[in-house]
């Protein structure tokens, strides 16, 4: 992986949308690292505890508590912040969440994204904009065959289905509006990110930790369903990477899969077999045939593309990626600062980067 450029990023004006949540507060803390000047709109954090507010992440940039389904406050706050890069984050990222509020899910992540960029037309400035979706875009046919930028998209929930509309959404204003005034777009296609801080209701690891860290058994739903797990630094990593290559040369505005190679997609149970290492007397217990909203069984992305066209390649291999995650929450319970984990990961994921090693 080629570590995003201090010397690009520093003094940069970003602007970074979903700042308050799990990835977006990992960002920002990095931004923060490479000398950026950050604005931040959001809703406050949805999680109790958030990562946000215990790693003071607020403390570095200038935050702003917006809905970006209020088309006005989106593009005052975006005016103002005359920003050179625009990250969008925010979003409603929950499956199961999005069955139970499908409209304000669509309303999100559909006319939220529509919002923002509609508040690049014509703005001054503005280089560089990526909208960041999800792995779920795709229309999921559940085979072994890896997804590429260029399959079917498609949603059987209300999220999978929202980030799909978002992707034509951003299509649309680039190829309308965006390219013409010289703004490079690119969707970021990544999934199943972990890594400590993520507080958000039904997450794997964060689930384990906080079970096992209360000697509970873990109870646990669709041992066999397989992802592209990664550590949460490798998409924002690579995020960062291609807003380096938008700002160079706009042709290679488009949409990427960021991900594992897709012989390293695995299952829940090998995710949890690894978490296991760190928790001894660690307990699971699998539930039989409960009836829930349906979700994927298998999913995994082609990421030829960003390999090859953007020199993305993931540092940390499965093991790395889980013992760090399960190490950040042991060390939080034992009583560690969130802002010093963090800090910490990122300079280990740094150093692992810099010296091509994937352990």
């Amino acid at each position: 992986m080629a570590l995003p450029d201090p010397h690009f990023w520093r003094g940069k004006r970003v602007l970074l949308t979903g700042h308050t949540g799990f990835k977006g507060s990992w960002l920002a803390l990095w931004l923060q690292r490479l000398g950026a000047q950050v604005t931040g709109i959001a809703l406050p954090p949805a999680a109790v505890p958030s990562l946000f507010a215990l790693a003071r992440v607020a403390d570095g940039m200038d935050s702003h508590a917006c809905d970006v389904r209020d088309a006005g406050a989106t593009a005052a706050l975006v005016q103002a912040a005359r920003p050179d890069i625009v990250l969008h984050l925010a979003a409603q990222a929950l499956v199961r969440a999005s069955y139970t509020a499908p409209l304000d899910t669509y309303a999100t992540n559909v006319m939220g994204t529509a919002h923002v960029l509609d508040a690049l037309r014509g703005l001054p400035g503005v280089r560089v904009a990526l909208v960041v979706t999800t792995d779920k875009v795709y229309r999921n046919r559940e085979w072994v065959y890896p997804y590429r930028e260029d399959d079917a998209l498609g949603g059987h929930d209300p999220y999978s289905a929202s980030k799909a509309a978002a992707e034509i959404v951003a299509a649309s204003y680039r190829d309308a509006f965006l390219s013409a005034q010289g703004v490079a777009l690119a969707t970021a296609r990544a999934g199943n990110v972990i890594g400590g801080g993520d507080w958000a209701p039904e997450r794997l690891l964060p689930d384990a930790a906080a079970a096992w860290s209360a000697g509970q058994t873990l109870v646990l739903r669709n041992p066999h369903a397989t992802r592209p797990w990664q550590h949460v630094l490798e998409p924002l990593a690579a995020y960062l990477r291609l807003a380096e290559l938008l700002w160079e040369d706009a042709s290679k505005a488009g949409a990427y899969n960021f991900g594992p190679a897709p012989h390293e997609a695995a299952t829940v149970g090998r995710v949890i077999e690894i978490a296991q290492g760190a928790y001894p007397e660690a307990a699971v217990r699998y539930q039989g045939d409960v009836k829930h909203p349906h979700e994927a069984g298998l999913l995994a992305l082609d990421t030829a593309l960003a390999r090859s066209r953007l020199g993305v390649v993931p540092c940390w291999a499965l093991p790395e990626a889980v013992g760090r995650t399960m190490a950040w929450y042991r060390e939080f319970h034992a009583g560690a600062s969130a802002r010093t984990l963090c800090l910490s990961d990122l300079g280990a994921y740094e150093a692992a980067c810099q010296e091509g090693a994937t352990p």
